[in-house]
């Protein structure tokens, strides 16, 4: 009786799974075969160039985890640095152009309502691979950080005020939808980075390059550190629309497995100079 009971309850379960992943490829095909490539592809994304220089990575102060620790001096070379989070439409016409499959949630996708939200449900590898085909890269986490921070040792990338409802996407609790808790990429003018890059703190989570060590700030190297050279789960940085204050500081570091597909976590990419 037990086993009948559980597939009585998993299959209806398997079924929606299955419903739900055909639904995503049926979508997908018909863009790949009715919408060109010409159509499908919304404007390139303006990228800002960081200067070379050094800046304050990490913190000392009593908030900091351990493996935020210590503060250390990080000389970084100039790149660019997209300006906004990669959008749903903007991945939209890689898979158009691809034979990746469709990320997670995808089913749920509207480009029309959707489009300028960030695409969500992809892990490292899709996000790593999209950077790669727009001929950029992921940033390293010493990249992301010096984005976010500028070179002033800021809490947030607006200042050191606490994230309020015009300065970031948070704290919207656990349940996903993504015309309730994800923002356009270009919001929130006035939490711009000191080089004016968008949502570098809230909306979602966003992969970088590094592999994670708890204790890498121990042994990181002055200039152009890259992170580990292996390691269980990578490195990401922002916070996220579900995420309290806490998570948005712009030293705060975050870890996930790179297989792991989320409501969360989004990306954008960077280029050397």
């Amino acid at each position: 009786m037990r086993f009948s009971f559980g597939v009585s309850i998993l299959a209806p379960l398997l079924i929606c799974m299955l419903a739900s992943t055909d639904f995503a490829q049926a979508q997908l095909e018909n863009l790949r075969k009715n919408r060109p490539i010409e159509q499908a592809a919304p404007a390139e994304s303006p990228m800002v160039e960081i200067p070379a220089g050094e800046f304050s990575m990490g913190s000392d102060g009593g908030q900091a985890l351990e493996d935020e620790r210590p503060m250390h001096r990080v000389w970084v070379g100039s790149f660019s640095m997209d300006l906004h989070e990669v959008t749903t439409a903007q991945y939209a016409a890689f898979l158009a152009a691809t034979n990746r499959l469709a990320p997670w949630q995808w089913n749920t996708v509207d480009l029309s309502q959707h489009g300028d939200r960030p695409v969500i449900g992809l892990d490292w590898s899709d996000a790593d691979t999209y950077c790669q085909w727009k001929g950029k890269r992921l940033p390293t986490e010493a990249e992301w950080e010096k984005s976010a921070r500028g070179t002033d040792g800021r809490l947030y990338p607006w200042g050191n005020r606490v994230p309020n409802k015009d300065l970031a996407n948070f704290a919207l609790g656990a349940r996903f939808s993504h015309s309730q808790v994800l923002m356009p990429v270009q919001s929130y003018e006035q939490g711009k980075s000191p080089y004016g890059l968008y949502q570098m703190a809230g909306n979602v989570w966003e992969w970088v390059q590094d592999w994670y060590a708890g204790n890498y700030y121990e042994i990181s190297p002055e200039r152009n550190p890259q992170g580990p050279e292996e390691g269980q789960f990578k490195v990401l940085r922002g916070g996220s629309w579900s995420d309290l204050p806490k998570y948005l500081l712009t030293y705060g570091r975050f870890k996930l497995p790179p297989e792991t597909r989320n409501s969360y976590t989004g990306f954008r990419c960077a280029k050397p100079q």
